[in-house]
């Protein structure tokens, strides 16, 4: 088909279908919540009926509910908003539609009529914007592909990437996320748990959305808190897919420190091959363990968010993400200065949080300026090579082991600090954990390993 055929196409709709969703919500108001479910004011194809079904919504959000709609606020409504010229051609038209409706029980068949006529128009869309952009743009075959999976992938989503959103509208979706905080099931709709609950109290969770950037001197023990962390969430939701980039470490080397953590033989045991005689049942256990999780990891070196982003798409459920580590990553863009460089990348992960709607968790050098203070503990200053990696996160922590630098007078070798300096959601301050070296593995009293 030629281009220009493609802009001609008459676009998929059902004036019937959308007709008969309006009709079912003015003859029983109690049905919008359902149809919010599937359907918003761009899901219609007339002019009229988007404007209509605002309407409702505005409505809905306004005063108590959907008991405010009705075919008289309704009608008022359109007429004051000039949907219709006038009083009586508005009545004929609404009393039209009610009567059109063949039966309230089938509400969600007529939705997904609309619904799906939606999907096509935009994949139209998509195709004809694919098609220009690979016609007209001057970019690399690398960004005419992504761009292209990206606008498929909003589809998919359900996101309408074009126009403005009134307020009134984002504000029933709001509401339909305060019901689910608050219901019986509130834990499936909160931050996912870190599996450290006092750290969890104070960042209220790994968020969809959010960058948290986790940082520390080498040798504090990021990468296996990470670890743990991953560990943790595939345990806590098998439903979950946890996806762990490495830049610096094997998937061997990765998968040999959480078979440590998980089955309590120590990590240099595995190392050098000493495996003692006992210590094969626990390896067995522990890889029984690791087996069942959800997770997938990747170390493909010099990785970009581009490249981030077209795997993490063609999973169904991601829960969660970890970068190891940030320094390591390289700009889909040609930038000379590193630091610069640096900005691009962590303003692209805060931007694939935010499309992908799940946590982000970057790891992070601090740099050496950490080495000559008496307190070694970091601060947001120490970010290494840009302060756009403070500016772009959600949430910044830090790791500090004192018994690290000061053997000799540390007065809990195995203390551990997980220092939230920045916080987006509520306060900053310091959470104690208890680091396990022989088994690189974080502890604290919501934590402990496995024999315990």
């Amino acid at each position: 088909m030629e281009f220009e055929e493609l802009q001609s196409l008459s676009m998929p709709h059902s004036i019937e279908a959308e007709q008969t969703v309006l009709g079912a919500v003015l003859s029983d108001p109690q049905l919008l919540p359902s149809v919010i479910e599937f359907l918003k004011p761009e899901s219609f194809y007339i002019t009229k009926h988007k404007e209509l079904f605002s309407v409702m919504l505005r409505l809905f959000t306004s005063s108590s509910g959907s008991g405010s709609i009705d075919p008289v606020t309704v009608l008022d409504a359109a007429v004051t908003e000039g949907i219709f010229e006038d009083s009586s051609s508005g009545r004929e038209y609404l009393a039209q539609i009610m009567e059109g409706v063949p039966s309230l029980s089938n509400i969600d068949s007529y939705c997904r009529i609309v619904e799906e006529k939606y999907y096509m128009r935009s994949l139209i869309d998509a195709s004809k914007t694919i098609i220009d952009n690979t016609v007209n743009s001057n970019e690399s075959v690398s960004a005419l592909l992504d761009n292209a999976e990206q606008l498929i992938y909003d589809i998919r989503r359900g996101k309408e990437v074009n126009g403005l959103t009134r307020i009134d509208e984002v504000l029933v979706d709001a509401y339909d996320r305060l019901g689910k905080i608050s219901g019986v099931e509130r834990e499936k709709y909160l931050g996912t748990g870190s599996g450290y609950g006092d750290l969890d109290k104070v960042i209220s969770g790994l968020n969809k959305s959010d960058l948290l950037i986790l940082a520390a001197r080498p040798g504090m023990g990021k990468t296996s808190f990470a670890l743990n962390i991953a560990a943790n969430v595939c345990r806590a939701d098998k439903s979950k897919e946890v996806v762990v980039f490495s830049l610096e470490m094997s998937k061997e080397q990765l998968v040999t420190r959480m078979l440590s953590a998980e089955s309590l033989v120590p990590s240099d045991h595995l190392m050098k091959g000493t495996i003692e005689d006992k210590e094969w049942d626990k390896l067995a256990e522990g890889a029984n363990r690791i087996s069942s999780m959800n997770m997938y990891l990747d170390d493909t070196a010099g990785i970009t968010t581009t490249g981030m982003k077209a795997k993490l798409r063609r999973l169904k459920n991601v829960g969660l993400v970890i970068i190891d580590y940030l320094q390591l990553m390289n700009s889909s863009r040609r930038i000379d200065n590193r630091v610069n460089e640096i900005s691009e990348i962590t303003r692209q992960l805060k931007l694939m949080a935010k499309e992908l709607d799940v946590p982000i968790i970057t790891l992070s050098q601090l740099s050496r300026a950490v080495e000559s203070r008496s307190d070694k503990r970091p601060m947001l200053s120490d970010l290494r090579e840009s302060g756009s990696i403070e500016q772009d996160a959600d949430i910044v922590l830090f790791l500090y082991r004192d018994g690290y630098y000061n053997k000799d007078t540390s007065d809990d070798v195995n203390l551990a600090e997980c220092i939230v300096a920045k916080n987006r959601h509520g306060e900053t301050g310091t959470v104690n954990l208890r680091w396990d070296g022989q088994h690189t593995l974080f502890l604290s009293p919501t934590r402990t390993p496995y024999e315990e």
